[in-house]
Formats: structure tokens, C-alpha cells, sequence
């Protein structure tokens, strides 16, 4: 079995916030929602049961990293696609050739320090991080070393989140 990857979600903390995460039932979520195909190629292909995520919330004052959760459940067609009641539904898309895929979170642990984009953005060895780079991808991979850093700067004693349990199905 290979390492746990990297990774960073975006959420709109007035929309659905990493203390809603924690409030969810089973503190999980199902992660979809996402209309752009290279966020999508992530959510179908790339993150995988066991990865971690740095629960990232934008468009707020401030934004930034507010705790860490992990993959459950691996991409899966996003059920909101479907419905024409849902504000992401999509009309092209079926059952049969679904456009859209989504993936179930759980929250694993809040930072005990709230980690602002202008922090973030101030740390030289951040430099190259997707965030600071091409910031409206709202699925972006997360280097181990930017993973450290984040983490340290968000209070995580020597950058390392606790270690997470087994992952349960969602």
C-alpha cells in the first residue's frame, strides 16, 4: 500500500465550513459540487481512500487553512449532476456517462492555529504551492514538504498531523 497523498480543498466557510465538517453526521462529507474538469480529473483519478487534505477555506476574510481531513471514500459520480432541482445540476450528463465526480471527506483535525493565504503567501518555501499559483482550483495536489510546512505553521507540533485511524467506509 503507497503513502497517503496530498491535498488541498476549497470551501466557502459560509457555505460549508471545516466546523461544519466536524458537526457533519460521521464527520463526513461528500465532496462534490466541483464544475471544472481539472479539479474533476483529480476527484476521479487521483485521490484515493487514506489521502489527506488541508481543509481550506476561500472567499472569506481572511482565507486559509482551517483544519486537516481525510479521503473515505474515492471519486464516485456526484450525485448533484442529476438533479434538476440542484443548483450544480448539468443536463448533458447521465447515469450511464456521468460529467462529474465527487469524493466523501471526514475531518480529522482542526489546526490549532487558523493559517491565513497572506502567511501562506509570506513563506518562501510556499512558493511554488498550486494555491499560490493558480488559486481558483478548488482540488489542488499538496507536496509532502508543503504539507510539513503548513502544518507547522498552523501549530502541528513538528508539522505532523496525529496519526489518522484506519479509514472507515463512508
Amino acid at each position: 500500500m503507497s503513502a497517503p497523498r496530498h491535498w488541498l480543498l476549497k470551501s466557502e466557510p459560509d457555505v460549508f465550513s471545516y466546523a461544519d465538517l466536524e458537526r457533519a453526521p460521521r464527520r463526513t462529507t461528500s465532496w462534490g459540487g466541483v464544475r471544472n474538469y481539472q479539479a474533476r480529473n483529480l476527484l476521479r483519478d487521483e485521490l484515493a481512500v487514506g489521502d489527506l487534505v488541508l481543509y481550506y477555506h476561500s472567499n472569506a476574510e481572511p482565507s486559509g487553512v482551517a483544519g486537516i481531513a481525510r479521503v473515505v471514500r474515492a471519486g464516485y459520480p456526484d450525485p448533484t449532476q442529476f438533479d434538476p432541482a440542484d443548483g450544480y445540476f448539468d443536463p448533458a450528463s447521465t447515469r450511464e456517462a456521468p460529467r462529474w465526480f465527487a469524493v466523501d471527506v471526514q475531518a480529522h483535525e482542526p489546526l490549532p492555529r487558523f493559517v491565513a493565504l497572506d502567511e501562506l503567501r509570506a513563506e518562501p518555501r510556499l512558493a511554488d504551492m498550486v494555491l499560490l499559483q493558480r488559486s481558483r482550483l478548488s482540488v489542488q495536489p499538496v507536496t509532502p514538504s508543503q504539507w510539513e510546512v503548513v502544518l507547522a505553521l498552523g501549530g502541528l507540533r513538528g508539522g505532523r498531523a496525529r496519526k489518522a485511524a484506519p479509514a472507515r467506509k463512508a
